[in-house]
């Protein structure tokens, strides 16, 4: 346990209690669809434990592969890391600040004092001698009122917010790389379905084109078709260019260049839509965002900036002390009779400064109302985050159900219809439809299974990602203060 903490109910200043957790049993309203306990094919488990390794839920070989590559290698992450280390060091240089500060020197001199005068330090009363001195010095800022603790305080509630950070940073990059390998696997998904659109239009159109030549249909149905087979090839450019942008981002989320990206395609059916979800209980969410956690330990350093500036109004006592030895020769230092030392005090009081300190004190005041409002907000946020999640996964779930129906219907209706071209009963409206039916519910259903995946992912990340299970993480909880340090 730090010094500053185990002195810091003598110091002057607020003493720094957690907020408490927010007086709320759910995330969605009672009324209405009531609490969410299943939906569709995935059952909520309330209070369920998260893996911190949650995007192996989906059970792809590939994913974990670029997780493992991006969480090894991406810059964003690895500055974060180092953020933690400065924040660290500065942390350990004001602890410091409560010890005292020991010093020794050696200062030998050659030094001539004139022929006629009256005094001389040598012995022997030459006016030209040697001497050597030797001694320890000691500083020490007696922290009576308690600034430096105060001030201590600060910097390790500064490295906390930068270790949750951290967290932060690794949980977003974990989100984002599984995200962008679900839409590249629902892009190369919904290509197959226009390209596979694009073989059965062009099929029905040669059907057309020999049926025009025995003068069965008039010229214009095969124009009429050609359009179609036309504008549905018109969607494949910009779904190649998108396909192609993301696999530029995963190259990049994984500490690539995008040129260096050969990786193996990423399938949408090599993706498993876990059965069950977990689902934090409302008072620990609190506990387990990083961007909360960071944003409780904001308002810890601007808490104890408070302590800080009352103490800067009170005396400042400084001790300082030496002790060493001067003789004539190296030899004879430390010898009785070469004993030299000091030991003073000081103590400082500001007596007029315009109503600086008292400013001071009242800013510091205001800053901690800000921090105390933005982590108010931050646990808005969060759980607005996860009540947004938990609907989006409603949604998505009668959506699929929805979409798979209206494709397989959209399926029936073209077969009938290629049936009757084959026969030369075309009714080109009906075709045109079918066909456009076929194509759009079947985009449909490959956008729906994405939609869920990825709001799947929403949910953990919202949810904080199972960081404090990592092994990597060791959590020591401080009984007075209730606050976690990363080590």
């Amino acid at each position: 346990m730090p010094l500053a903490m185990l002195l810091a109910s003598c110091a002057l200043g607020p003493d720094f209690a957690p907020p408490q957790a927010p007086d709320v049993s759910g995330y969605l309203p009672e009324a209405g669809d009531g609490p969410v306990e299943s939906i569709a094919d995935q059952r909520i488990v309330p209070g369920g434990a998260i893996s911190n390794c949650w995007w192996e839920v989906f059970r792809s070989p590939q994913l974990n592969a670029l997780v493992e590559a991006g969480v090894a290698h991406n810059p964003n992450l690895q500055a974060a890391e180092a953020a933690v280390l400065v924040a660290q060091a500065n942390l350990a240089a004001q602890e410091a600040a409560l010890l005292p500060i020991v010093g020794a020197g050696f200062n030998p001199t050659r030094q001539e004092t004139p022929p006629k005068a009256l005094i001389t330090n040598a012995a022997t009363g030459a006016n030209i001698y040697s001497l050597h001195t030797g001694q320890v010095t000691v500083a020490y800022v007696a922290d009576v009122f308690g600034g430096v603790r105060r001030q201590t305080e600060s910097f390790e509630a500064q490295a906390e917010v930068q270790a949750f950070q951290r967290e932060g940073v690794y949980l977003t990059l974990t989100s984002n790389i599984a995200l962008a390998a679900i839409q590249e696997a629902s892009l190369r998904a919904q290509i197959v379905v226009t390209q596979r659109i694009v073989d059965l239009q062009s099929r029905v159109l040669d059907i057309l084109k020999k049926q025009n030549a025995q003068g069965q249909i008039a010229a214009l149905d095969v124009v009429t078709q050609q359009t179609a087979v036309a504008q549905a090839k018109l969607l494949l450019p910009p779904l190649d260019r998108q396909l192609q942008q993301v696999r530029n981002l995963i190259a990049v989320l994984t500490g690539r260049f995008p040129g260096e990206n050969h990786d193996d395609p990423i399938e949408l059916a090599a993706f498993r839509l876990p059965p069950s979800l977990p689902l934090s209980l409302p008072a620990d969410l609190v506990r387990q965002r990083p961007d909360i956690r960071a944003a409780e330990a904001t308002v810890h350093a601007a808490n104890a900036q408070i302590g800080v500036a009352i103490a800067n109004r009170f005396p400042q006592v400084t001790l300082s002390a030496n002790a060493g030895s001067t003789a004539l020769a190296f030899s004879q230092l430390f010898t009785p009779g070469t004993a030299v030392w000091f030991l003073a005090g000081n103590v400082a009081q500001t007596v007029f400064d315009g109503g600086a300190l008292r400013a001071r004190q009242a800013a510091a005041e205001a800053s901690w109302k800000v921090t105390a409002a933005q982590y108010q907000s931050t646990v808005l946020t969060a759980f607005q985050n996860v009540a947004d999640t938990l609907r989006a996964l409603q949604s998505d779930a009668r959506t699929l159900h929805a979409a798979i129906t209206a494709e397989e219907s959209a399926a029936r209706g073209i077969e009938l219809v290629h049936k009757q071209v084959e026969r030369g009963q075309v009714s080109l409206p009906i075709l045109l439809d079918a066909q456009q039916a076929y194509l759009v519910t079947s985009l449909a259903r490959v956008q729906a299974q994405a939609a869920q995946l990825s709001d799947t992912v929403a949910l953990f990340q919202a949810l904080g990602g199972g960081w404090w299970n990592s092994w990597a993480v060791q959590t020591v909880v401080d009984a007075d203060a209730n606050r976690l340090q990363v080590k």
